[in-house]
């Protein structure tokens, strides 16, 4: 492989090489996929209105992501578009984890709460809940269509845009909208329903 390899291509050789068990082809897999992954990161955050300590998180998500990769042992993709996929999977996971340790916590996670700041905004609060509550409904919306499940994995939890959405799942980006706006009824349906 040359250093003029194109850069997709570049990363699903050295996903062929990851899956082979060639030594230290998972870490080149991650090196390679690292800019994307924080792109996808930091857009997954910014989308949630998060403040200054965003480059800390998204490289705390980036970094996550990684090590459940590594930890599953062989890397069960493909391809380039098969491995965003599999990664938005991995960092709705990572995100659900995160906001259920923190409302642990919140919650009083077994000690004593004590403010010390006032730091976290008001919606915070609600906005990880609604978190915990897509993570949920998406489970029925996989019945009807897995795609959609794939389609709110990448947007909501990996913050990709419609075209690189359309790429990693091999449709166009008008379907991706059509999916995603089909899963964003199905949802709110399914959110109302839970709330009632």
């Amino acid at each position: 492989m040359t250093e003029t390899t194109p850069e997709p291509q570049r990363l699903s050789l050295l996903i062929d090489l990851a899956r082979d068990g060639v030594p230290g082809a998972l870490a080149s897999v991650f090196d390679a996929a690292y800019p994307e992954l924080c792109a996808l990161a930091s857009a997954r955050l910014k989308a949630r209105g998060r403040g200054p300590d965003a480059a800390l998180e998204t490289t705390m998500l980036v970094h996550e992501t990684f090590l459940r990769l590594a930890q599953a042992g062989d890397l069960p993709v493909q391809h380039r578009s098969h491995f965003f996929k599999y990664a938005g999977r991995v960092m709705r996971s990572v995100i659900v984890d995160c906001v259920r340790e923190r409302l642990a916590q919140r919650r009083g996670g077994g000690a004593a709460h004590v403010a010390l700041t006032t730091q976290m905004r008001p919606d915070e609060l609600g906005a990880e809940e609604e978190i915990l509550r897509v993570h949920e409904a998406l489970d029925g919306l996989g019945e009807l269509d897995p795609r959609l499940i794939e389609v709110v994995q990448l947007r909501y939890f990996a913050g990709m845009t419609d075209t690189e959405i359309g790429e990693v799942l091999g449709v166009t980006d008008r379907t991706v909208r059509r999916d995603w706006d089909k899963a964003r009824l199905l949802l709110a349906e399914a959110l109302s329903n839970s709330e009632a």
